[in-house]
């Protein structure tokens, strides 16, 4: 939970640097819970919806107030995430030593592969154009299990 809060307040729109594998994955968990506890209700409402238009009842009923707030809640916070997810893929392909223009390989078919690819590898050792290693590892002697 600290690497999502980190990602969210100290490095909201922080594209330099490095991030570590446990801070990119742990707010990648952690938002994508929050996703689907937020996506939950809206779906139910649409299958509902789906139902009652199959049988030629009122579409819009099983759109309620609750599923609109949820809808709503949705919207905002992932448009409130889009920034500091980039964000943080970006600093996890500077710990690999690529570019953060990498992170467009994700607008063509099969090229998110390779970014999930990137997201696994190890930090590269040492420091590089972006900084120092975040693991505080320089001489490319393997991380203990702690740090991974």
């Amino acid at each position: 939970m600290n690497e999502y809060l980190n990602v969210i307040r100290n490095n909201y729109a922080n594209f330099t640097g490095r991030a570590r594998r446990r801070e990119y994955w742990m707010f990648t968990l952690i938002n994508s819970v929050i996703l689907i506890l937020l996506q939950i209700p809206v779906q139910g409402a649409v299958i509902a919806m789906a139902a009652q238009s199959e049988d030629n009842a009122n579409p819009s009923a099983g759109l309620t107030g609750v599923t609109l707030i949820f809808l709503i809640l949705l919207v905002v916070y992932s448009l409130a995430v889009m920034v500091p997810s980039i964000a943080v893929t970006v600093r996890r392909l500077h710990d690999t030593s690529k570019s953060g223009w990498w992170y467009l390989l994700n607008l063509i078919p099969l090229g998110s592969l390779v970014i999930l690819v990137f997201m696994v590898l190890d930090s590269e050792p040492g420091s590089n154009k972006w900084g120092p290693n975040p693991k505080g590892i320089t001489d490319g002697t393997p991380a203990p299990a702690q740090n991974w």
